[in-house]
């Protein structure tokens, strides 16, 4: 599935490709499930500017079985099942290459469409919630919780013993599902509507950012610690720091967070436990639906429409 334009989901066309071919450090998967990221839906609307040429893969997360290695890989790894991050791009296609230093061998009991719901989200999640020095006592607001990320923070900032885990969502069904995760408050978009939710907060997972940022800086408590992971709702307003300047005594802090800033031995391990926590049952893909490749543009626009409660999943 390629970009013919970037742009509405319209612009996305289902060619044929030759075959890939491995470089030294990369495999071949043949893909079993490929997970549709809020970075895909950016990336497609254009938003993070130039650099993506058109008719480009989309697609950064698979889950499949080895195919071929190339020639600095050792060829017993053909036939492992496997979850794989092939970047920003490569991974909405029959077969998908990885370097193979990008791959993490699947433990068994967890399928690849709930391998690529938790992937790159409940490792993210983690991720972030540590940058944000999120511990027991802390109450936890996730801004945008309805995909998979956010569902993600929100049941492991639950673990983790928040006093408060809240959440912003597009509506109150969508509140009741988050709350089966651990999810104590339920707020609208603009962090409105329970009366008995915490006014400040320790800490804030914002996966939305755009405009409303500097707004929910104000809602950060003394010594309060945002982290953005993500801006599905654009970037935030160039001068937002003034919000943060101009609460100066309270020392509040905002913070980026990326998984490439994180050590691979580290992050490789965090993913695994993420797997292995789901074939125990601590920790829940949560799938809105399974969906052949050729209809990936019907995903998107779905996506685009604020219609996906968690992850959507593509099939070849």
């Amino acid at each position: 599935m390629t970009i013919r334009e970037f742009g509405a989901p319209s612009g996305m066309e289902l060619v044929d490709l030759p075959a890939p071919k491995p470089e030294s450090d990369q495999v071949v998967i043949r893909t079993d499930a490929m997970g549709i990221g809020g970075v895909d839906a950016v990336i497609r609307r254009g938003t993070l500017g130039g650099g993506y040429p058109s008719g480009m893969v989309l697609g950064s997360e698979v889950a499949g079985t080895i195919v071929e290695v190339g020639a600095d890989v050792d060829r017993n790894h053909i036939g492992q099942r496997v979850w794989a991050f092939t970047g920003t791009s490569g991974g909405y296609a029959e077969l998908a290459v990885a370097r193979f230093g990008d791959v993490v061998v699947l433990p068994n009991g967890i399928s690849s469409v709930d391998a690529v719901a938790l992937g790159s989200a409940a490792t993210v999640a983690h991720f972030a919630l540590a940058h944000a020095h999120a511990r027991r006592g802390d109450r936890v607001l996730v801004r945008g919780a309805a995909g998979s990320i956010g569902i993600a923070a929100v049941e492991l900032a639950t673990q983790l013993g928040a006093a408060a885990v809240a959440v912003t969502t597009s509506s109150s069904d969508r509140g009741r599902r988050l709350q089966q995760f651990g999810a104590t408050h339920i707020l609208d978009r603009a962090g409105d509507g329970d009366a008995s939710a915490p006014t400040e907060f320790d800490v804030i997972v914002d996966i939305a950012g755009g405009p409303a940022v500097p707004d929910f800086i104000d809602r950060l408590a003394p010594n309060g610690r945002m982290v953005l992971v993500g801006a599905v709702s654009g970037f935030p307003p160039a001068d937002f720091g003034m919000r943060l300047m101009q609460s100066f005594q309270k020392s509040r802090s905002v913070a980026t967070f990326s998984l490439a800033s994180i050590d691979p031995t580290e992050r490789d391990a965090a993913r695994l436990a993420s797997f292995e926590a789901a074939v125990r049952g601590e920790l829940h893909p949560v799938i809105d639906a399974v969906m052949p490749l050729a209809e990936a543009a019907t995903a998107h626009q779905r996506m685009d429409d604020g219609d996906v409660f968690g992850r959507i999943v593509l099939r070849p």
